[in-house]
């Protein structure tokens, strides 16, 4: 249980570093999504040596096959918003508002699903849209483009909620390698084809970028993302869900503390995101919490 502990803090302070790397790293945020995506695909390859997970990948039904190249594209669709937000707008309001989407999945949940919708849900929901109107609302006028940011992060944090519903019945049946890497390939082959119709450059980034980029696979990736998925089957469902709240906190300090970064966040972004995350707090109190 301790390991299962440090374990879920590693990962929380990993996925808290995928936002100023993104700021640190001097390329079109279309191009960053892409190469981070394919170097997660790569280093999750590995796995397929083993002949279950090539056995399994092979066996995958059409009806599978259908459902994971849709999860894909939505998956494309946040880290494209998501990245691109934070040309715009700040760490602290981007991360905050793209990891609102439990508020969105609660709903849709009930609406699909037919899970229950508590009213202390249902509360949560109400105090997290506050929350949302008062930090976009309260820094419109603040910086030129941070409507346009926020509005991004919003939408990034929508295709993750629909990213987490459309994948929650197939994680019951797919192995986590097999799984992620038919995913994380899909959004790869997207992003590839979003980039070649922008335009956006793909070479020439220099070793300092694509450093950056490796970086943002392996750490918040690999050991944000994967540690917390392992965490899960050892630490209680409250536990797992509270701990995802440390990322917009984690990812705030570092863009305030790091030199070249130094972003202050305003007073109403930690208004609203005060109400945000209390609100996604209350939103979530009830459900298991989703693999990332």
């Amino acid at each position: 249980m301790k390991r299962a502990h440090a374990a879920l803090f590693i990962a929380i302070v990993s996925v808290s570093f995928a936002a100023v790397l993104i700021v640190s790293t001097e390329a079109e945020p279309l191009t960053i999504a892409l190469y981070r995506m394919l170097f997660t695909t790569l280093l999750l390859t590995p796995f397929f040596v083993l002949q279950r997970y090539r056995r399994e990948l092979a066996g995958l039904a059409r009806r599978d096959l259908l459902g994971l190249g849709a999860i894909g594209v939505v998956l494309a669709a946040h880290f494209a918003f998501w990245i691109s937000s934070l040309d715009y707008t700040s760490v602290a309001s981007s991360v905050i508002l793209v990891t609102a989407h439990p508020v969105l999945v609660a709903p849709l949940a009930y609406h699909f699903f037919r899970e229950k919708v508590s009213r202390v849900n249902v509360g949560g929901i109400t105090l997290s849209l506050l929350g949302v109107v008062v930090l976009v609302g309260g820094n419109y006028n603040l910086e030129a483009g941070t409507l346009h940011g926020n509005l991004l992060a919003m939408l990034g944090g929508a295709a993750a909620g629909v990213y987490i519903l459309g994948g929650r019945r197939m994680r019951h049946t797919l192995s986590t390698p097999v799984y992620a890497v038919s995913v994380y390939g899909v959004a790869t082959v997207v992003l590839a084809g979003i980039v070649l119709v922008a335009r956006a450059p793909l070479a020439g980034l220099g070793a300092r970028n694509y450093g950056l980029i490796l970086a943002m696979a392996l750490v918040p990736g690999i050991f944000g993302h994967t540690l917390y998925n392992w965490a899960l089957k050892y630490v209680r469902a409250s536990v797992a869900s509270v701990s995802l709240l440390g990322e917009p906190l984690g990812s705030t300090m570092l863009a305030f503390a790091l030199p070249w970064i130094s972003q202050v966040p305003s007073w109403y972004t930690l208004a609203g995101g005060a109400c945000i995350l209390m609100g996604i707090y209350l939103a979530s109190r009830s459900a298991e919490p989703e693999p990332l």
